[in-house]
């Protein structure tokens, strides 16, 4: 894969990760509870993932899911997370905050960037939730992030490839348009071609059937139905697809 051309796996647990760096992902975004869209693992999985990895390690500063309006209680545990990520030795983290009227929030995400330090600076899809894509995007690049991980404001990136190009063209080198949101080997190129993008975010995860032979049945400890002996990890293979059809790209 040619240097500035990348892939960004999100990983939910040490195992994804290890698929990442196995696949040739040049880095993960570790996460917890990827069901509601990701959420600040704990600091063993932070410490654990950075004694394993070999590759770039960027941790998801997100106190709970839901909106991304947040309380000033919340807000002191996301600067107490960016901390903690320094010191378990993280390379970025990434985050993402509004306002209740659908701006970001610039002096809030300023505080957390320079609370970050050496560490890169990644602002989520709640950029996706924002009022005016061109003018939060000013926003972003003020409060100091140098990445935006987003799906163009559409379900997926595919669909907002239009969107994603040209806020790509807009940042010029003041910021990284990163596409992410239904990320796959078959539209990879596709997705490639329509953004102009070199930098790329996808989970790449595959149904992982549990290792139990005895089984309860009738009782779910999450959401009614969930399936408990049945989870998703990143799949290396589908990882090292991705990443040499991004080697072969033009």
């Amino acid at each position: 894969m040619s240097q500035d051309r990348q892939l960004e796996v999100c990983a939910g647990s040490l195992a994804s990760c290890l698929a990442a760096a196995q696949g040739g992902a040049a880095r993960v975004e570790l996460c917890a509870s990827l069901e509601t869209g990701g959420l600040t693992p704990s600091p063993g999985m932070i410490a654990l993932a950075r004694q394993r990895l070999d590759i770039g390690l960027h941790v998801i500063v997100r106190p709970r899911g839901g909106d991304f309006l947040y309380s000033d209680e919340e807000f002191d545990v996301m600067r107490r997370d960016v901390l903690a990520c320094r010191e378990l030795g993280a390379d970025g983290v990434v985050l993402g905050l509004l306002t209740a009227d659908g701006e970001v929030d610039v002096e809030r995400s300023r505080e957390l960037v320079q609370l970050a330090g050496p560490m890169t600076t990644t602002f989520h899809r709640a950029f996706d939730m924002a009022r005016d894509p061109e003018r939060a995007l000013e926003q972003i690049i003020a409060s100091g992030c140098r990445r935006l991980l987003s799906s163009g404001q559409a379900p997926d990136a595919l669909a907002g490839a239009a969107l994603i190009r040209r806020l790509s063209r807009q940042a010029g080198e003041r910021l990284i348009l990163m596409p992410g949101g239904g990320v796959r080997p078959d539209n990879l190129a596709e997705l490639a071609r329509a953004t102009g993008c070199r930098e790329f975010h996808a989970s790449a995860r595959v149904k992982v059937a549990s290792a139990m032979r005895y089984r309860q049945t009738g009782i779910s400890m999450g959401a009614a139905g969930q399936d408990e002996y049945d989870r998703r990890e990143s799949c290396a293979e589908t990882i090292r697809t991705m990443t040499d059809l991004l080697r072969g790209l033009d």
